[in-house]
């Protein structure tokens, strides 16, 4: 895990590849949790039974947005930002998604710090992210994100 505490550490990682977070699995129980916090009900993520008949996949699928909603936990486990007032979900730009995450498949996310800028002292980190899915070739989704870091002092 890198640790950064200040501007100038994180200037020194824009280019760099910066790790892959551990693998995280996606069960039927959080996609069953995340629809009823969306209210997004669709069969082919809550039915497994409708799923394993009618679905494409053979299976329940997890919704695009719940591997999204896990950036901000996996981004925790490869890099720690410390001596911070508050950190902000900012943006996503060129995002794609490439291929679904069935239940109970392995993901984890894969970063590099593709840009830095300091806005007056709140700091801008763009963010290459891709979301791996274990024994797949292509990769659940792919973009940037965008945070942003306000520095104790």
């Amino acid at each position: 895990m890198i640790v950064i505490s200040n501007f100038q550490e994180f200037e020194q990682q824009v280019g760099n590849d910066l790790g892959v977070s551990s693998w995280h699995t996606i069960t039927q129980d959080q996609i069953n949790k995340f629809a009823d916090a969306t209210l997004d009900h669709q069969w082919i993520h809550t039915d497994p039974e409708r799923a394993k008949t009618e679905s494409p996949f053979k299976s329940t699928i997890a919704h695009g947005y719940l591997t999204l909603s896990l950036i901000p936990h996996l981004w925790k486990e490869i890099v720690k930002i410390d001596n911070l007032k508050m950190e902000i979900n900012y943006g996503i730009e060129n995002l794609r998604f490439a291929q679904p995450v069935l239940v109970d498949n392995e993901v984890r996310l894969k970063v590099k710090l593709a840009g830095l800028l300091n806005l007056r002292g709140v700091i801008k980190a763009t963010m290459a992210i891709e979301l791996e899915i274990k024994d797949q070739r292509k990769p659940a989704f792919s973009g940037e994100v965008v945070f942003l870091y306000h520095f104790i002092g």
